[in-house]
């Protein structure tokens, strides 16, 4: 019998993890462990990208954003299925319904399990009846799958917070890490366009990621300096939350919309300043990634998105849902273009310091007890 071991590692879709956990498999495989990922059925460019590290791809049936009972039984007895066949000795998951659904087959399998919450999303958010029906829902949920859980990592504190308010996990379970980290020798500072301020979001196009109040930002900045530039990069989703490409053509006037994209890096070389006006975040990869190229940020002060600005040093917060605060600070980049340099590289210099992928994934490996 074999002395490998094998870990199982559940995400949301390929892309996302090969994107965002690729270091974190490739440290697994370099420590001599076969590694089987899962999630729904992936694109052919996904599929080869994620398996060219060495790893094994099963698809099972998600449905990340629907909620429908019948879905969501078919995604449990379809991670019961993989268990069964592949026997790992630990599960990681990410993305609620995995960490819901993949607990709770980890229980009944009795396989160590850990969770990675990387945002609490839609459900833990707004007053309406809705969310609040939601957010029981999915505390009750979580509580069950969390109950023997080895660990639950958090990218921030605040997330990590909201668990300890609701009872959900004890917190001798409970870690705090710097996100996903960000690969500093691929994200490498780049230099300025000489071209007029150019401003940049890249998001999924969910209302909750403040995109409504980037445009209107943008729209009033325009009016007064018709010559910078908004650039608007993400894919369409399928949350309740989405934000229709109707919709975003209608912002065509002062909103360049690029259209989704497997390589963001062209687009945070072209611009001077990354925008992210998100109402809440786990902590948003985009803008370490914008960070880490030197690039200064303009966010939010949500949850997630304060933790990657040094107010005033490489970049300033603005309340959520602000859209003339947002553009007050988008008119004092373009009036103080002579800062954007080195706030850039204090940007970096965080990056460095916090948020290197490979300081991140050390602390993840320990508390996963990988030797």
């Amino acid at each position: 019998m074999s002395n490998i071991k094998k870990y199982l590692v559940l995400g949301t879709n390929a892309k996302t993890l090969f994107n965002f956990r690729g270091k974190l498999l490739k440290c697994f495989i370099d420590k001599d462990v076969d590694v089987v990922v899962a999630s729904s059925v992936p694109d052919n460019e996904s599929l080869r990208s994620i398996t060219k590290l060495g790893v094994v791809y099963k698809s099972i049936h998600l449905k990340r954003n629907n909620l429908n009972l019948m879905d969501d039984l078919k995604t449990l007895f379809s991670l019961l299925n993989l268990l069964r066949s592949e026997r790992p000795h630990l599960i990681l998951a990410y993305g609620v319904k995995l960490v819901v659904w993949g607990g709770i087959s980890a229980r009944l399998t009795n396989v160590p399990f850990f969770a990675l919450i990387t945002g609490l999303g839609f459900t833990f958010h707004g007053d309406s009846f809705k969310r609040k029906f939601l957010t029981k829902l999915v505390t009750f949920l979580y509580k069950i799958a969390l109950k023997n859980s080895k660990a639950v990592i958090f990218q921030n504190k605040d997330n990590r917070n909201i668990f300890i308010e609701k009872g959900i996990v004890p917190r001798s379970k409970m870690h705090v890490v710097n996100g996903s980290g960000v690969d500093i020798k691929k994200y490498s500072v780049m230099e300025f366009p000489e071209a007029h301020v150019s401003f940049l979001c890249i998001s999924r196009l969910l209302g909750e990621k403040g995109l409504r109040e980037y445009a209107a930002a943008a729209r009033l900045v325009k009016d007064k300096f018709p010559d910078v530039k908004f650039d608007l990069v993400g894919s369409e989703d399928s949350s309740p939350d989405a934000i229709s490409l109707e919709e975003v053509s209608r912002w065509s006037d002062y909103v360049n919309y690029k259209g989704s994209t497997n390589n963001v890096r062209p687009h945070i070389e072209e611009c001077h300043v990354y925008v992210l006006p998100s109402y809440h975040e786990g902590l948003p990869r985009s803008t370490l990634e914008a960070m880490s190229m030197g690039r200064p940020i303009l966010t939010t002060n949500a949850v997630g998105c304060k933790e990657t600005v040094e107010e005033g040093v490489n970049g300033f917060m603005v309340p959520v849902g602000s859209t003339i605060k947002l553009a007050e600070k988008m008119i004092w980049y373009i009036e103080n273009k002579d800062k954007i340099q080195s706030m850039g590289e204090e940007s970096r210099s965080i990056v460095e310091n916090k948020f290197d992928v490979h300081k991140v994934n050390k602390e993840m490996l320990r508390i996963l007890g990988v030797e």
